[in-house]
C-alpha cells in the first residue's frame, strides 16, 4: 500500500520555526571532539541529543564508553516491520582560525537560506533532520511505519574509537540489529539534486617528527653544521609526491588501487562540472592532481595524499633566526578500493626511514585509518531511497562517490550485514571542516521530509498498510 505523506509535509511545515530553533540549541554546544578541553561541552551535547529525542517519541539513552559517550535510541512498533538503523555524530571539527568567521562560530546565524554555524552540516543539522522526522510523523500519525534506532556518536572528528568498539561488541551486535543503515553526513551533487552515495574512500592519518638538537639553535652560529629539522621535514613531504604529476611516490601504493569501471566513468562525465565556476569559488588558478584523471575521478574515486599540517620554529610576527629543535606534519591519504591502510602505513614509514636523516630522529605514528567502502545500491531498500528522494525533491537521484570517509559506515557495514543507504542532504560548498560552515536551511527541511517518505517506503517492502 502506498502511504500518503501529505499530512506529515504540513506538519513539518507548521513546526518548522521549532525545528530550526532547537537545531540552533543543538548547534551553541561547541562539542570538539579532539580537544580535551571541551569534553564537558561534548558529555553536555550527548545529552541534549537525547533529550530532544526522547521529546520527538523515542526511548534514548546515553552509552559511556573510554571516550566521549554515544547516543542509542529507538522505537519499536512490531516485529513484523522492516527496522531501520540511523547514524550520525554530534561532535564537530575545532573552529579554528577564528577571525575568518563572519560571526561566532557556535553561534547559528540565518543568512538568507544558509544557516552558519560549526557543525551546522557536519553532522548536527543533516542528522537532526532524521529526529525530526520522527517528531513529525508521531505529531501526526498514531505510530511510526517501521521500526527505527538511532546510533549517534562523538568521535567521528577524532577517530571514532569508541564506537568502532561498541558496534563490535556483543551488547552492541544485540542491539544494533537492522534491515538497513541510513547516514546523512554527505552532500548532494548540485543544489536541488538528491544523490545516492555509493562509495567512500578509506582514511589513513599520520604525524611525522623530526627531532634535531637538544634546544632551538642560532642560525648563524650552528647553521650549515647541524641538521635542521624544518628542512627535513620539508625534504620528507617533498619526497611523498611528484610535483609535477601529482602522482604519489611511496613504493606501492598504487598496487591494489581497483581501476574505476567503464561505466562510473561514463556516468561521472555525463554530470554538470562547470570547472570554472568550480575553480572562481575556490579562489583558484588551476586545478591539480594525479594525470589521466578528471577532476571527480580523482575526487572521489583516486587515493590523494595531503599535508594537512605543518610546524617548525618562529611564527610570530617579524624575525626571529632560529633552528628548530622540532619540526612535524600532519599528513592524510584517502584510500579507495582495495587499498588497506595498514599495509600503506608499513610501507609509508619504510619509505621515510631509508631518506637521508642522519642527525636527527624521525618518528611516524598512525593516528587513525579505516578501509575504503563500496555500497551495493541494488536491493528493496536502495529502491525505497531514490523512490523517497525523488518523491521529495522531483526529480531522481544521481549515483555518486565521495572523496571523504566515514570510519564507522564500513564496519556497520560488516557487523551487521545489512545495505546502508548513504543520502546526505550537504553541499559541496558547505565549507565543512573550514570557517563559516553552513547548511541550507531548504535542505534541512527537504532532508525531514525526504527521511518520513523513506519510512513510509521502506515500510512498503514488507507490504505494512
Amino acid at each position: 500500500m502506498t502511504h500518503s505523506t501529505s499530512d506529515v509535509f504540513a506538519t513539518i511545515e507548521r513546526d518548522s520555526e521549532r525545528y530550526l530553533e532547537e537545531l540552533k540549541d543543538y548547534l551553541r554546544i561547541p562539542s570538539v571532539s579532539t580537544d580535551p578541553a571541551f569534553a564537558a561541552d561534548v558529555a553536555r551535547c550527548a545529552d541534549f541529543l537525547r533529550t530532544r529525542m526522547e521529546a520527538s517519541g523515542l526511548q534514548a539513552e546515553i552509552i559511556e564508553t573510554q571516550g566521549h559517550p554515544l547516543v542509542l535510541a529507538e522505537r519499536h512498533v512490531s516485529d513484523a516491520l522492516p527496522t531501520l538503523l540511523f547514524y550520525g555524530h554530534y561532535d564537530v571539527q575545532p573552529p579554528d582560525p577564528l577571525e575568518e568567521w563572519r560571526n561566532p562560530p557556535f553561534e547559528p546565524t540565518v543568512e538568507g537560506d544558509l544557516l552558519v554555524a560549526r557543525g551546522a552540516t557536519d553532522d548536527k543539522g543533516q542528522s537532526y533532520a532524521h529526529v525530526k522526522a520522527i517528531d513529525a510523523l508521531l505529531a501526526t500519525r498514531d505510530e511510526l511505519p517501521v521500526n527505527v534506532k538511532f546510533l549517534v556518536e562523538g568521535e567521528e572528528e577524532s577517530g571514532g574509537e569508541a564506537i568502532e568498539h561498541y558496534v563490535r561488541s556483543e551488547p552492541g551486535r544485540e542491539r544494533l540489529g537492522a534491515d538497513a543503515v541510513v547516514v546523512s553526513d554527505s552532500s548532494m551533487y548540485a543544489p536541488g539534486q538528491p544523490s545516492l552515495l555509493y562509495g567512500l574512500k578509506g582514511i589513513l592519518y599520520v604525524e611525522i617528527r623530526v627531532t634535531g638538537p637538544n634546544r632551538d639553535l642560532h642560525s648563524g652560529t650552528f647553521g650549515g653544521a647541524v641538521r635542521n629539522p624544518g628542512n627535513t621535514i620539508a625534504d620528507i613531504v617533498a619526497r611523498l609526491r611528484d610535483p609535477e604529476t601529482g602522482r604519489i611516490l611511496i613504493p606501492g601504493f598504487y598496487d591494489s588501487v581497483r581501476p574505476l569501471e567503464d561505466w562510473e566513468r561514463k556516468e561521472f562525465a555525463a554530470l554538470p562540472l562547470d570547472e570554472e565556476e568550480y575553480r572562481k569559488d575556490l579562489g583558484i588558478a588551476a586545478t591539480f592532481g594525479e594525470e589521466g584523471y578528471s577532476t571527480l575521478e580523482r575526487s572521489w574515486a583516486r587515493p590523494t595524499l595531503d599535508v594537512n599540517g605543518l610546524w617548525s620554529g618562529y611564527q610570530g610576527p617579524g624575525a626571529k633566526t632560529v633552528l628548530p629543535a622540532i619540526s612535524g606534519a600532519k599528513v592524510s591519504m584517502r584510500l579507495v578500493p582495495d587499498q588497506d591502510p595498514d599495509e600503506i602505513g608499513r610501507s609509508l614509514e619504510a619509505f621515510v626511514a631509508q631518506m637521508p636523516t642522519d642527525g636527527a630522529t624521525v618518528e611516524v605514528d598512525v593516528l587513525h585509518g579505516a578501509g575504503p567502502l563500496l555500497v551495493d545500491i541494488e536491493g528493496p531498500f536502495a529502491a525505497a531511497a531514490m523512490s523517497a528522494m525523488q518523491d521529495v525533491w522531483g526529480k531522481p537521484p544521481v549515483k555518486v562517490r565521495e572523496g571523504g570517509s566515514i570510519p564507522i559506515v564500513g564496519t556497520l557495514n560488516e557487523v551487521l550485514g545489512a545495505p546502508t543507504l548513504l543520502m546526505g542532504f550537504g553541499l559541496s560548498d558547505d565549507r565543512l571542516h573550514s570557517p563559516n560552515e553552513k547548511f541550507n536551511l531548504s535542505h534541512y527541511y527537504q532532508g525531514i521530509r525526504t527521511t518520513a517518505r523513506l519510512l513510509d517506503r521502506a515500510a512498503e517492502i514488507s507490504g505494512a498498510s
